[in-house]
C-alpha cells in the first residue's frame, strides 16, 4: 500500500485546476473588455466598468450560498456520508433559483435607474444601462452555473468545473466578437455582446455538464434523487445560511464599498472610470489567485473536519499561507515588471494608460495581505465559523477603508482614493490572523452534518 501524498502535493493537485478555473472566469471578462475597447472604443470599456461593482454585489449572494453549501458537502464527503450531499445540493439550487429570478425581474426593469444612482457619467449612461439590463435579465443562468461548479469542488473534484468553465469560456469568446460585428447572421448586439455571449455559453455548458455528470454517476449528477431534493429543506437551509449568509454579507459590504469608491472615481471623469476598470481587471487576477487558495483551504479543511483530523487542518492553513506568498506574491511581482504591457491590453488612450499605471503601482501589492487574510477566514469557515470573520471584515471596511478613501481623495486626489486598498487589506490581515491565533484556534471544532 503506497504512502499518502504529502499535504503540499495534495493541496497543489486540488489548487491547480481551481486556479485555472478562476483564471478562466476572469479571462472571459478580460478578453470581452479587450474586444469592446478595441472594436468599439474607450467609452464602451468605461460603460462596462460602471457595472462591475453591481455584478460583484449580486454574485456575492451566490458565492455566499456556494460557500455554505460547499462546506457542508465537504464535511459530509470527509465523513463518508454521501447520501446527504444531494440534500445540500438540492436545497442550494432551490434558493439560488428563487433569488436570481427576483434579481432578473427587478434588474431588468430598473437598470437605467440603477446606473443613474451610481452617478454614471452622462456620456456613457445609455451604453451602461443597456449592458446592465441584459446582464441582470440573464442572471439566473449565471447563478446556477456558478453554484454547480462551486459545489462539485466540495467532493474534491476540481477537474470537472475546470472543463465546464473551459467550454463556457471558449463559447463566449467565439461569440462575443461575432455578435459585436453581427457576423455569420448573428444579430449585431454592440456593447451587450459579452452579456448575451455569456448567457448562451452558460446555457449550453449547463446542458453538457448535466449529461456528463449523469454518465459519470457523479455525486452531484442531476438524477432523480437530486430532483427530489430540489426544494427548500429548512434544517439544511439554516446551516447553509449560517455559513453562507455572513460570507455573502461580507462580500456585499465589499461591493458596497466598491460602489462608494466608484462614485468617488466617477467624480474625476470618464478617463478615471476607464482606468478604474482596467486596474480592477488586473488586480482581479492577483485576487482570484488569493481567493483560489482560500477556497482550497476551506474545502480541504472541511473534509479534514468531517474526518475528525484537526492536525491536518493546521497543516492546510500553513500550506495555504505559503502558497499565497509564493503564487500571489509572484504574480504581483511579475505584473510590476511590465505594467504598461499588461494595462495596454485594455487601454489604447495614452493619458488613461499613464493614469492606470500610477494607480496600479499604489494598489496591486495589497493583494498579498488580502490573500493571507482570506486563508485564515477560509479555515474558520471550514468549521462553520463565518460570523466573526465577517464582522471583522465589515469593521475594516466601514471604520478604515471608506473614511480613508473619502479623506485621502479630498486631500490628495485620485491617488489618495486608491491608497484605501492597501490600507484596508493590511488591516484585514492583522484582524483575521489575530482572531484565528488568539481565539478560534483554542476552541473545539465540531462537524455540522
Amino acid at each position: 500500500m503506497s504512502a499518502p501524498a504529502p499535504l503540499s502535493t495534495t493541496f497543489l493537485r486540488f489548487l491547480a485546476p481551481l486556479m485555472l478555473s478562476n483564471a478562466l472566469q476572469s479571462l472571459f471578462g478580460t478578453v470581452s473588455n479587450v474586444y469592446l475597447g478595441q472594436m468599439i472604443g474607450i467609452d464602451a470599456l468605461a460603460a462596462v466598468s460602471a457595472f462591475f461593482p453591481v455584478m460583484f454585489f449580486l454574485f456575492a449572494f451566490v458565492m455566499g450560498l456556494s460557500t455554505g453549501a460547499t462546506v457542508l458537502i465537504g464535511q459530509a464527503f470527509g465523513a463518508g456520508e454521501h447520501g446527504r450531499i444531494k440534500l445540500v445540493v438540492g436545497t442550494t439550487l432551490a434558493i439560488g433559483l428563487m433569488l436570481s429570478a427576483t434579481v432578473a425581474l427587478a434588474g431588468g426593469i430598473f437598470s437605467r435607474q440603477l446606473m443613474v444612482m451610481l452617478a454614471t457619467p452622462a456620456d456613457i449612461r445609455d451604453q451602461a444601462s443597456a449592458y446592465a439590463r441584459i446582464m441582470l435579465l440573464t442572471m439566473p443562468l449565471g447563478f446556477v452555473f456558478l453554484l454547480m461548479t462551486a459545489m462539485i469542488r466540495g467532493v474534491g473534484d476540481t477537474v470537472t468545473p475546470l472543463l465546464a468553465l473551459a467550454l463556457s469560456t471558449a463559447i463566449g469568446l467565439i461569440l462575443t466578437p461575432l455578435m459585436i460585428r453581427g457576423a455569420f447572421g448573428l444579430p449585431a448586439a454592440g456593447i451587450t455582446s459579452p452579456a448575451w455571449s455569456a448567457a448562451i455559453a452558460n446555457a449550453l455548458t449547463l446542458n453538457v455538464l448535466a449529461v456528463y455528470l449523469l454518465r459519470k454517476k457523479h455525486a452531484l449528477a442531476p438524477d432523480a434523487a437530486l430532483l427530489r431534493h430540489l426544494r427548500l429543506n429548512g434544517a439544511v437551509l439554516g446551516k447553509i445560511l449560517g455559513i453562507g449568509l455572513p460570507s455573502a454579507i461580507g462580500m456585499v459590504m465589499m461591493a458596497i464599498a466598491e460602489l462608494v469608491l466608484l462614485g468617488l472615481v466617477n467624480g474625476f471623469g470618464s478617463n478615471a472610470t476607464a482606468a478604474y476598470g482596467a486596474v480592477n481587471q488586473v488586480m482581479g487576477y492577483t485576487q482570484f489567485t488569493a481567493m483560489s487558495i482560500s477556497i482550497a483551504v476551506s474545502i480541504l479543511g472541511a473534509q479534514a473536519i468531517g474526518g475528525g483530523d484537526r492536525a491536518r487542518l493546521d497543516g492546510i492553513v500553513s500550506t495555504g499561507l505559503a502558497f499565497n506568498l509564493v503564487l500571489t506574491g509572484g504574480l504581483v511581482a511579475l505584473i510590476y515588471l511590465v505594467p504598461r504591457a499588461v494595462l495596454g491590453i485594455f487601454i489604447t488612450d495614452g493619458a488613461v494608460l499613464d493614469l492606470a499605471k500610477e494607480l496600479l503601482y499604489i494598489a496591486l501589492w495589497s493583494s498579498v495581505p488580502f490573500g493571507l487574510a482570506t486563508v485564515f477566514s477560509g479555515a474558520m469557515r471550514a468549521a462553520g465559523v463565518a460570523l466573526t470573520p465577517m464582522l471583522l471584515a465589515i469593521f475594516a471596511i466601514v471604520a478604515i477603508e471608506l473614511p480613508s478613501a473619502v479623506i485621502l481623495s479630498r486631500t490628495i486626489g485620485l491617488k489618495g482614493l486608491w491608497a484605501a486598498y492597501p490600507i484596508v487589506f493590511c488591516a484585514m490581515f492583522v484582524l483575521q490572523m489575530g482572531y484565528y491565533l488568539l481565539v478560534w484556534r483554542k476552541q473545539t471544532i465540531r462537524r455540522l452534518i
